[in-house]
Parts: structure tokens; C-alpha cells; sequence
């Protein structure tokens, strides 16, 4: 959750009508950050266009060799500019921009240093945070679950922003690319800010799939099971255009 920050002048995100400008914390912004940054910031429109997010919540890094950029705290992702990368190290201290990065940092972090990430996306999608707070983990509905690594856990709750919900999550991740955060959110990542993104959209269409037609009067939807979904993902790893 990106929630809301104020700083001490009580500016939101520590933005419009701030009285003195900061100066940036770290180095310069390299130019391949430059570009991982629009990327990010598009990325980051997107979940608010497509109905995944409200306002300033969810959050999406990106890893750029030892340098992980991510939206910062509080801010509405249209007001991002150029000027606004906001970067931490891997130990988490700030090393690019003067915007608090999101609350968030430790479960983007966790994911970074425990995989081969290089993108992270959190959102509040509303059908997964529905599917979160029923079951332990989506039933196999759709042999896309495949596509995720198997069945997607539910992490057992825990406060925004905490390490206790870094470390729910990871063990919700064990050998999956995504996870329900029980009455909060997704989380999904990949090798590109692209594959991280599809995997949170197919995930939020699962979780529709899923409550649309368990919620059938005298009816229960048939299931995949685990070598079908196995198959699956075999299946999947070849699917696309060759390079």
C-alpha cells in the first residue's frame, strides 16, 4: 500500500507548495534508470487505468543491476515526472530522488533479494483481495495457474509495510511468481516490468473467473488438478515467438 505522507510543512507526498526543495539524496540518475523509470511510472498508470488499484495504493518497482527504483509514498502516479525517480539499494537507504519511497519497501525488497525479480507489481485488485479473505489459496480454475508457478497462495495477514508481511508473503511465494495477501492485495513479479504486470492482470481475471462460478446456486466449478496444472506450465514456458 502506498499510503499517505505528509511531510513536516503538512505538503502531501512532500510536493505542491513544499518551502524549500530538498536536495537529492545519492547520485545521479544514470541513464538506463532514466529509462526503467518511464517505464515504471507507465506501468504504474496502468494499474489505476485497468481497475487494479484506487488512488495511491499498490506500488511497482523495477531492479536496475544493484539499484531498485519504486514508486514513492503518497504520490498519484499522473503527478510522476522525470525529475522524480526515487531509488533505494538493496539494503534499502536511498540512493536516488528526495520522495520517500513507498511504505512497501520491505515485501518489494524481500522479493529482490530472495529471486531473480526484476520487477515487483502490488496491487489492491478487488476480486483477488475478495479470494484472499475466502480460501487459503485460488482453487485451480484455469490452466493459467500454471503460469504462475502453481496454485497462488494466500499470505496470511499482517500489518502494511511490516517485515512480518514481507515474510508472510515470501512463504506464500515458495517456487510461485505470485501471491493473495489475505484481506490486502496481489503480488507478482518477473524478469521484465511486462511479464510482472500480465501476471497480476491474469491473476485478478482468475479470482473473477473463480467467484463467478462458485457463486452458482447448487453448483461447484471442476478443477484442475495438480499434473494438469503442472502440464500446463510446461506448456506455457514455450508458448510466444522465438527471439
Amino acid at each position: 500500500m502506498a499510503e499517505e505522507r505528509w511531510d513536516s510543512g503538512g505538503v502531501q507526498g512532500g510536493r505542491e507548495g513544499a518551502q524549500e526543495v530538498p536536495e537529492p539524496r545519492g547520485r545521479s540518475v544514470r541513464p538506463e534508470e532514466a529509462h526503467a523509470w518511464e517505464a515504471l511510472v507507465a506501468t504504474a498508470r496502468r494499474t489505476v487505468s485497468d481497475g487494479l488499484v484506487v488512488g495511491t495504493s499498490g506500488n511497482v518497482s523495477v531492479r536496475v543491476e544493484d539499484t531498485v527504483l519504486v514508486t514513492p509514498s503518497g504520490v498519484p502516479y499522473d503527478r510522476l515526472a522525470p525529475d522524480d525517480v526515487t531509488g533505494v539499494d538493496l539494503d534499502g537507504r536511498q540512493v536516488l530522488g528526495t520522495l520517500v519511497p513507498t511504505s512497501e519497501l520491505p515485501m518489494h525488497l524481500a522479493v529482490y533479494r530472495t529471486t531473480d525479480a526484476l520487477a515487483v507489481v502490488h496491487t489492491h485488485a478487488v476480486h483477488a483481495t475478495a479470494v484472499s479473505t475466502l480460501v487459503p489459496e485460488l482453487p485451480a480454475i484455469h490452466y493459467m495457474t500454471g503460469a504462475l508457478g502453481g496454485s497462488v497462495r494466500v499470505a496470511p495477514y499482517a500489518a502494511y509495510g511490516t517485515d512480518e508481511l514481507a515474510e508472510n508473503m515470501l512463504h506464500a511465494l515458495a517456487d510461485r511468481s505470485a501471491c493473495l495477501l489475505q484481506n490486502h492485495g496481489t503480488v507478482t513479479y518477473g524478469t521484465t516490468l511486462d511479464q510482472a504486470y500480465d501476471r497480476t492482470a491474469q491473476l485478478e481475471w482468475m479470482c473473477r473467473l473463480w467467484l463467478t462460478a462458485s457463486s452458482v446456486p447448487g453448483l461447484s466449478p471442476t478443477l484442475l488438478s495438480e499434473a494438469q496444472v503442472a502440464e500446463a506450465g510446461e506448456r506455457l514456458r514455450g508458448y510466444g515467438q522465438r527471439d
